[in-house]
């Protein structure tokens, strides 16, 4: 029998697999894939116990449970000042990928646009392709990653459906402002254009700067999807839970798409979820929690020969190796890995298209001794 023809011809193993397979085949440090190595809250780890023994172990409503979307409600209706309705607004998925290629089953028909911002998270592209659109990219050149507003203009045109914010965000490690929200606001004004905000690491911002939350924007929200996940928050990423927020029209087609992609999602993990909710300093401590985290990491990188980018949010750090090698990144953060025993994650993977890059990606979500087995060999680079 010949092989059906490919739908996804370009896509192979993602880096993050590539890579965590090579750190494990090594004995390496691995500060590639974006993941804590330390447990979550013990009173999490203990309700979701507790739900499975007390028989929550059968389908949940298809758009996630009650309890659990009330308190999402109330969370972002304190924090951003909004008026989400639970009940219509709010849709638990399968961790934030599944938001992310659900929402882009929804909206997205063949022949259609979606503007994405590179370096851009790998999930981006092959859902849109499965939906028979074409991606466009806006670079973002480093070490700035900085968006020009006028110049995301010139990409916009009648083909154009979707357009997909990161922020904070992977793996640049930066963040949008104010006035990058309201310049977003004024290129969508007035057009149909649909909007995607990926904010998994929404609690992960540094310096005492704000989350600008797509949900804080009336103008943004009334034509977007906003993407989170519990794992992110609560250092649970291999749990897979995380929601969509939308106007109720947007998550009607959510919710088709959804019903026939997974249905519903584990019970006793949103039980679990909703209880933790109730300790909100969890969330509003993370800031602190990995800024301590981000500067040690910095200031022990301060000791090598890489040179730390600043880490504006999310868990990670990028690292420029241009003092140290010639290597194209993949290849250096090969040998980084086999003959150093650290890995990490080459920025160009997250571009489109070919680019000359000296910067390398590390996530700092790890246990101090982690951290510290890292540097040691960092420092012998």
């Amino acid at each position: 029998m010949q092989c059906p023809e490919s739908k996804l011809p370009d896509v192979g193993t993602t880096i993050f697999t590539v890579m965590s397979a090579l750190a494990r085949e090594h004995n390496a440090i691995n500060l590639s894939q974006g993941f804590p190595d330390f447990n979550p809250d013990a009173r999490l780890v203990n309700a979701l116990e507790e739900a499975m023994r007390k028989g929550a172990n059968q389908y949940a409503p298809m758009a996630g449970l009650p309890v659990l979307r009330d308190k999402l409600a109330a969370k972002y209706n304190a924090l951003c000042g909004s008026s989400i309705n639970a009940d219509a607004e709010i849709t638990i998925t399968a961790g934030g990928t599944q938001a992310i290629f659900t929402a882009i089953q929804a909206v997205v028909h063949a022949g259609d646009e979606v503007v994405m911002f590179a370096p851009a998270y790998d999930s981006y592209a092959p859902a849109v392709a499965l939906a028979g659109g074409k991606s466009v990219y806006y670079n973002m050149l480093a070490q700035e990653f900085k968006i020009d507003w006028d110049e995301l203009a010139l990409l916009v045109n009648s083909r154009t459906k979707l357009i997909i914010i990161n922020t904070p965000h992977n793996p640049s490690a930066t963040v949008l402002r104010k006035e990058d929200m309201i310049g977003l606001e004024q290129l969508v004004k007035d057009t149909d254009i649909l909007l995607m905000f990926d904010e998994v690491y929404e609690h992960i911002v540094f310096d005492g700067a704000e989350h600008e939350s797509s949900l804080k924007y009336p103008g943004l929200f009334e034509r977007s999807f906003m993407i989170s996940s519990f794992g992110k928050t609560y250092h649970t990423t291999g749990w897979k839970v995380g929601y969509c927020i939308a106007p109720k029209q947007l998550t009607t087609e959510f919710r088709k798409v959804h019903q026939f992609n997974v249905f519903s999602i584990h019970t006793p993990t949103q039980y679990a979820y909703s209880e933790i909710m109730d300790f909100p300093e969890l969330y509003l401590g993370l800031p602190q929690f990995y800024e301590k985290k981000r500067d040690y990491f910095a200031e022990g990188l301060g000791q090598t020969k890489f040179k730390a980018l600043k880490s504006r949010g999310t868990y990670f750090q990028l690292a420029d190796y241009s003092a140290i090698s010639d290597m194209k990144d993949v290849e250096f953060c090969e040998w980084l890995t086999i003959e150093k025993g650290v890995a990490a994650i080459p920025l160009s993977v997250f571009y489109n298209e070919p680019i000359s890059s000296k910067i390398i990606r590390f996530c700092f979500a790890k246990e101090q001794s982690t951290l510290d087995a890292g540097l040691e060999r960092l420092v012998r680079v």
